[in-house]
């Protein structure tokens, strides 16, 4: 398949332990086949400490492929859960205003 220019993935609702097998095949794949990615938090009520992790290693995997990031909207949750745990990675911080 030939990568498209950005692919748009928005994230659930609820970014949990519960949703992450399914969010994980989906942004892999996505991945795989563009270029750029568009991550959509715009409608994350909920996140956990697995679902920051997810963003983390998402985050970190487009770094090491050399793929461009746009990181739309920014849910108060995600950020909240970042400053709750007291996240300090500068490659998650620089898409986040924590």
């Amino acid at each position: 398949m030939e990568a498209s220019a950005v692919a748009v993935f928005k994230l659930p609702a609820e970014l949990t332990i519960v949703q992450l097998e399914q969010c994980k095949a989906d942004i892999l794949e996505l991945i795989e086949d563009n270029d750029a990615i568009t991550l959509d938090d715009s409608e994350v009520v909920r996140i956990d400490t697995l679902g920051i992790q997810f963003l983390l290693a998402t985050v970190t995997q487009l770094s090491s492929l050399n793929k461009q990031l746009i990181w739309q909207s920014q849910s108060s949750a995600v950020q909240a859960s970042v400053k709750q745990l007291g996240l300090n990675e500068p490659i998650l911080n620089q898409y986040l205003n924590v």
